[in-house]
């Protein structure tokens, strides 16, 4: 078997230390977070630095690529990476746009009949950083989705954190290996690691790759194991493991307050919502409460264990640990997990939250899709990874 590229295997089982001193902001909203970018993009002195999964022509990429070509023509530095069937719907155009102001613009894994199941193999990550001073990470895509206003479920209700601080120079790291795999060497001078004047939150960088065991979901099955007060956990796409259901369901029978915030009936896609649904009624057996989001398209990422969060691009189902390249902020902070819960409890409270004495009773048809969904998704787990 071939085995994967060197940086790839180093990336894979890198431990990122944890970093004091750093600032962190939850941004809940498409105005807060799209703004935040595009002010740092056009603060922006030296450099910019995007990693992006989902990048499809539209309004909020208008929006973008304007910014990112006002910043080339004051000189800037631009590099882009794009993955290959996230950016499927970047036209061309776009694309010229930005190679003819300047901006270096690679693709992860071109999608190619040829390739077969190297298809399914994406860089699902979502982060920009600018002049080694602050780096934003989330679940967000750069598409009209997530920041306009149009079909019901929009726009998508999604989490980024603004960050500032010591840890920024390990997401620089974490993206000079994408530029690396998708083409070559990224020249850029560190940024600094000093902590931040005051108290500052510790921070670490946690990534997910698709050849190894992911460190990602280790350190959210650790934290659920060892949680006192809470578990709480926002997915977009939840189909998890045994080993997390498990884990769910030893923390709520010893006490712990466990809630997931999952999608409801609004979602893109609805298949992958039956196919999770198949494990609610154990886990509503074993004490853990279950919220369906209701007003919008639900594609959030967030897990909060007592005082530890985790934000990021990563959902907690087998497919996006199996496939993708993943990445998450840790934050070890009283009072920002303090504010991120009150984020989720708002949620909470804009979702339907499921009975489980009603549950058995549910209509027969979503028992039926149910069973087809989870026929289908313990089909697609049994594929094997391909190495590139």
């Amino acid at each position: 078997m071939q085995a994967p590229p060197r940086e790839v295997a180093d990336s894979a089982i890198a431990n990122w230390p944890w970093r004091e001193g750093n600032q962190f902001q939850l941004l809940e909203a498409s105005e807060q977070y799209f703004e935040r970018m595009i002010q740092a993009v056009d603060d922006a002195q030296s450099y910019i630095l995007l990693e992006m999964y989902l990048v499809e022509s539209g309004i909020v990429a208008g929006r973008f690529i304007e910014a990112f070509i006002r910043a080339a023509q004051r000189g800037v530095g631009l590099r882009l990476v794009v993955d290959g069937f996230g950016s499927l719907g970047l036209v061309q155009a776009d694309r010229r746009r930005l190679i003819d102001a300047g901006v270096e613009l690679r693709v992860y894994n071109v999608v190619h009949l040829r390739k077969r199941l190297h298809n399914f193999l994406r860089d699902h990550r979502k982060l920009m950083l600018v002049d080694g001073k602050v780096a934003f990470v989330g679940g967000i895509g750069i598409t009209d989705e997530f920041g306009v206003t149009g079909p019901p479920g929009w726009p998508w209700r999604d989490l980024v954190v603004e960050i500032h601080g010591p840890v920024v120079s390990d997401w620089q790291q974490a993206f000079a290996r994408t530029w690396r795999r998708s083409g070559g060497e990224l020249a850029l001078p560190p940024p600094p690691v000093d902590p931040l004047p005051g108290e500052g939150a510790r921070g670490r960088v946690v990534l997910s790759e698709a050849w190894y065991r992911s460190e990602l979901a280790n350190a959210v099955a650790r934290r659920i194991a060892g949680a006192n007060k809470r578990a709480w956990i926002m997915s977009a796409y939840f189909v998890p493991s045994r080993r997390f259901r498990k884990a769910l369901r030893r923390a709520a029978r010893r006490g712990v307050d466990v809630r997931l915030v999952v999608p409801g009936p609004l979602t893109d896609h609805p298949w992958v919502r039956h196919a999770a649904r198949r494990f609610y009624g154990k886990l509503l057996r074993n004490g853990v409460r279950i919220f369906e989001f209701q007003p919008r398209v639900l594609h959030g990422k967030m897990s909060i264990c007592d005082d530890w969060v985790s934000v990021g691009s990563s959902n907690l189902d087998r497919w996006s640990f199996k496939w993708n390249l993943e990445a998450n902020q840790e934050i070890d902070s009283a009072l920002f997990s303090d504010i991120a819960a009150a984020v989720f409890e708002k949620d909470c409270g804009q979702s339907m939250e499921l009975d489980r004495h009603r549950w058995r009773s549910r209509a027969w048809v979503d028992r039926l899709q149910e069973r087809l969904a989870g026929t289908l998704d313990r089909w697609l787990d049994r594929w094997r990874r391909p190495h590139l």
